[in-house]
């Protein structure tokens, strides 16, 4: 069941401006199998015409999945449009109509990155996008699934280690999250001082409503935030 994005702005407040509904909607595995017939029709006999045309995703997966993934990418690009519009409303009416359109492209570009893994289940960049637009929607379960197949085919992908991260910190997964900016901050300082300050909101965030979170364990990950922040000022100047 697909969620609904405004609803998600609020748990996405800590994660901040920048952070695919549906969920628990799996993805398959694998590419397409191409020839054969179509389901519940039967094959011509020997010099037979058929009258069947085989469908370009059937004949060419890879080719159909760049369709998909395009179309993907351009709902995308109008969901962000129309968060920035939702930004800059200052009526209530034109800023919640804005943000229910951007959900709907965000969902239209979940299933289109859907289509593309359907016909190759080893398009990295449509597992790190659906990724993406799961984080944006509050799935963050389905988002760190789809940021494991990203990694898993190319694991040197930061930007899908530090987004995964922010999905870490959504579940309260802090052990795995920190290692994210471990990971980060030997590699791509910028990107882990963007998973810093996501850290640094979920710590403000529980502060002031634990949750399910014990205090310890919040006190304990405040220290390390504080170790960590610091080394990372002393080091700024430093070349990587």
């Amino acid at each position: 069941m697909r969620l609904i994005f405004i609803s998600c702005l609020v748990t996405l407040a800590w994660l901040g401006a920048d952070v695919r509904t549906a969920q628990g909607q799996a993805y398959p595995g694998g590419a397409g199998q191409a020839g054969g017939g179509r389901p519940g029709m039967s094959q011509p006999g020997p010099g037979q015409p058929s009258d069947a045309t085989p469908s370009p995703q059937t004949e060419k997966p890879d080719a159909a999945a760049k369709k998909a993934f395009n179309a993907g990418v351009k709902s995308l690009g109008k969901a962000h449009d129309f968060e920035e519009a939702a930004a800059k409303a200052t009526n209530p009416d034109k800023r919640a109509g804005a943000l229910e359109k951007a959900g709907d492209a965000y969902n239209r570009a979940l299933d289109q990155f859907t289509e593309a893994l359907s016909n190759k289940g080893d398009m990295v960049e449509a597992w790190n996008d659906a990724g993406f637009v799961h984080l944006r929607l509050g799935a963050f379960s389905e988002s760190i699934d789809d940021y494991n197949h990203a990694l898993a085919l190319k694991s040197d992908l930061l930007e899908a280690v530090e987004h995964r991260g922010e999905a870490y910190m959504a579940v309260d997964r802090l052990d795995e999250a920190k290692a994210a900016y471990m990971n980060l901050f030997n590699h791509a300082r910028p990107l882990a001082d963007q998973l810093m300050a996501s850290m640094q909101k979920w710590l403000a965030s529980h502060r002031a409503a634990p949750g399910a979170m014990r205090a310890a364990d919040i006190d304990s990950f405040d220290k390390w935030l504080q170790e960590r922040d610091g080394i990372a000022k002393q080091t700024a100047s430093i070349p990587p």
